[in-house]
């Protein structure tokens, strides 16, 4: 992919891809290990889902109130420190004896460390990227992610088999303490920015200056909305297998659909030049939302989950709403707006799963996924028609340089 390599030319990009890779596996790896470890010690289904429940739940908390972490400090020693963190995190759970809620506490942990470490990420992203390669940068971070995903639970199930779930969090550790030393020995420094107060009054005063934007005001929610809609298949992909009388196990093509499908988005959309990606948006967020409406039809798993997979390609519509993010965003609080978007978009995938699964409880599952497809359809070109009305600000306004350096 010539842009992909565009912006791995970018000194001290190649490093962050990197310890963006290994700390991506040592995440999944470690939330495989710990769901497992808890099973085996419990026998509860119950406590052993719980560990997504702790991945998902401490994005909303630790975006609100810590995101002036990603400005008042320089990149680089937010990211290091980030990952170290979850290392020790890891590593606690290791202490023999360490009792189940000790084990969720220390996930609630690492998951509330995980959209700090992501806002300074994009933040650093768009100040050593030029605007025109900024999406394609954030972009790549989406592939790998989706790769990183649909890798790590499955060599993770194979790895705990192989040589159990204490040994591959000692694993995670490592993974964590590697991303540390590529991102602190191969990316460049930046100075801090501004620290006005508190960090916890920091943050929601940044959060209020965000908001009263009327562009980001509209661009961060469709963002959030799109994505809720479109996960929530993920919540009822068993369920669906039951009502069309596939074994439980055929779930997992349509969690790999979905995922393969963000993967081809990427890469394909990347390929573009700036001008079509802004086209594309109203486009793609339709492709990321219509094909739920033909699960009204009961489509056999096969077709499901290529479904999902367009479903998934549509998501690449967020390569043409980040520029205009960049271009609406005071720098001052980039790390701030880029943590909210990204823990506002966790949560909300795993409000509207649990959610899909409550209604699938009560209205056959084909039918609840259509019907996320339609209102999925509705609301967000609503929300698009808001966000993408009025003409962009002068280019430069806010501009990311080609010149600065991740810190």
């Amino acid at each position: 992919m010539r842009s992909y390599r565009a912006v791995l030319r970018v000194p001290g990009l190649r490093a962050v891809y990197a310890a963006h890779t290994v700390s991506m596996l040592g995440t999944v790896g470690a939330q495989v290990a710990l769901s497992i470890l808890i099973f085996e010690r419990t026998g509860s289904p119950l406590l052993s889902a719980l560990v997504l429940v702790c991945s998902f739940l401490p994005y909303a908390v630790s975006g609100l109130l810590l995101s002036s972490v990603t400005d008042r400090f320089p990149a680089r020693r937010v990211l290091v420190i980030c990952d170290l963190l979850s290392a020790t995190c890891v590593a606690c759970m290791l202490i023999p004896g360490m009792p189940v809620g000790g084990l969720l506490a220390l996930l609630l942990g690492t998951g509330a460390i995980a959209p700090i470490f992501a806002g300074a990420r994009a933040a650093g992203l768009a100040q050593l990227l030029p605007p025109d390669l900024f999406p394609v940068g954030r972009s790549l971070l989406r592939a790998i992610a989706q790769v990183t995903v649909m890798t790590g639970f499955a060599v993770g199930g194979l790895a705990v088999a192989a040589i159990g779930a204490t040994a591959l969090l000692v694993v995670e550790v490592a993974t964590f303490v590697l991303s540390a030393v590529l991102i602190g020995l191969g990316t460049p420094f930046t100075p801090p920015g501004e620290r006005v107060g508190s960090t916890v009054r920091d943050s929601l005063s940044g959060l209020r200056v965000i908001f009263a934007h009327p562009r980001l005001r509209a661009l961060i929610p469709l963002c959030w909305v799109a994505a809720a809609f479109s996960s929530l298949p993920d919540g009822l992909a068993v369920a669906y297998t039951a009502q069309v009388g596939t074994a439980a196990a055929a779930a997992g093509a349509l969690f790999t659909g979905y995922a393969v499908g963000g993967v081809l988005g990427e890469l394909v959309v990347a390929r573009f030049t700036p001008s079509v990606r802004r086209r594309l948006v109203v486009p793609l967020l339709l492709v990321s939302q219509l094909p739920a409406i033909a699960f009204v039809a009961v489509p056999p798993v096969p077709v499901a989950a290529v479904l999902l997979a367009i479903s998934g390609a549509g998501f690449a519509f967020n390569q043409g709403i980040d520029p205009l993010i960049l271009q609406h965003a005071d720098p001052a609080y980039r790390g701030r707006l880029f943590t909210v978007q990204g823990s506002g978009m966790m949560a909300i995938q795993g409000v509207s799963i649990a959610l899909g699964g409550v209604v699938g409880s009560f209205v056959a599952p084909n039918l609840t996924i259509a019907a996320a497809g339609v209102l999925g359809t509705v609301i967000t070109l609503l929300l698009a028609r808001q966000a993408l009305s009025s003409e962009p600000p002068p280019a430069g306004r806010y501009a990311g340089s080609a010149s600065a350096k991740l810190g």
